[in-house]
């Protein structure tokens, strides 16, 4: 079965080049109307321009597809609003959303400011809170939306010299597991996608032997089938190079003890028990953990 997007509104941020461009280009060509959102900026976030993202809309009409270029910053949160409204007015309905806008201040902790990790944590993680939630009711009441995170290996696994940037990057992973209960009523689907791809965000991150075999659209696969009509919810899915795998926030079995038992001794002795990784759980959601503390199934 061909995925398709004949009919389906879609908004893309970060649009203007890398994988939020491969994204663009390849949900037009399977039949979307995308808006390209783009703040023209440098990788720090500093700066604006329409230019990069009129750029990809040009690419977009001149192979028959249907298009918009937005300059909008994700951290402002009344010209996102305004973006919506202009989208609505035009094509009708948002179907898709894919929070991909993002800036790098990479440094070791012990040297970042507080300015710039406020800055990583604004445009990654409320950014995508901000424009999330401008599509957000017109997605309930039109009863159908897909929404795609964007996280990454930093944030699920950690990097040197990228506090920020993991802290943002995992917190989106938080906001999906929650959206997910919140949407299913609704047909809105929530995913996330971890890529690793060549882009200016990595271009100095990688050597040139390993970006040469990550272009963003080894990428595209992924996002495309997670704002699928036939996605699922809740899913992380890492994807470049050909790799596609799944990552899982997981509860081992662990121990339950008495009330005598509830000692800092006790977990350290047995914190290779508490540790073991056999037979691990993926609760569905915060209660189920919940229910597994006290000493429910395990």
């Amino acid at each position: 079965m061909t995925i398709r997007f004949d009919n389906r509104v879609a908004i893309v941020t970060g649009a203007g080049g890398g994988l939020g461009r491969a994204y663009a280009l390849a949900l037009a060509a399977r039949g979307a109307k995308v808006v390209v959102n783009d703040l023209g900026g440098a990788r720090d976030g500093s700066g604006s321009s329409i230019g990069a993202a009129q750029i990809v809309v040009d690419e977009i009409l001149a192979a028959g597809g249907e298009a918009m270029a937005n300059s909008a910053s994700v951290t402002d949160a009344a010209a996102i609003e305004k973006m919506v409204h202009f989208v609505k007015d035009r094509w009708g309905r948002i179907d898709i959303l894919i929070n991909n806008a993002g800036i790098l201040r990479d440094k070791t902790f012990v040297k970042m400011t507080l300015e710039d990790f406020r800055q990583v944590i604004d445009v990654h993680l409320m950014g995508s809170v901000t424009c999330t939630k401008a599509v957000w009711e017109t997605m309930r009441e039109q009863a159908f939306g897909r929404v795609l995170m964007t996280t990454s290996s930093t944030g699920l696994y950690g990097n040197f010299g990228q506090a920020n940037y993991g802290a943002a990057k995992l917190g989106l992973v938080g906001l999906m597991k929650t959206l997910t209960l919140e949407g299913s009523k609704y047909d809105i689907r929530v995913n996330t996608v971890a890529p690793v791809a060549a882009t200016r965000m990595t271009e100095d991150l990688l050597p040139p032997e390993m970006l040469a075999k990550l272009g963003p659209e080894t990428v595209v696969p992924a996002a495309l089938y997670l704002v699928s009509d036939d996605a699922p919810s809740n899913a992380v899915i890492n994807a470049g190079g050909g790799g596609f795998e799944r990552s899982y926030v997981t509860l081992t079995r662990g121990i339950h003890v008495d009330p005598a038992d509830m000692t800092p001794e006790t977990v350290a002795a047995r914190f290779a028990e508490i540790s073991d990784r056999a037979d691990e759980l993926v609760p569905d959601n915060g209660s189920a953990q919940g229910q597994v503390a006290l000493g429910g199934p395990r």
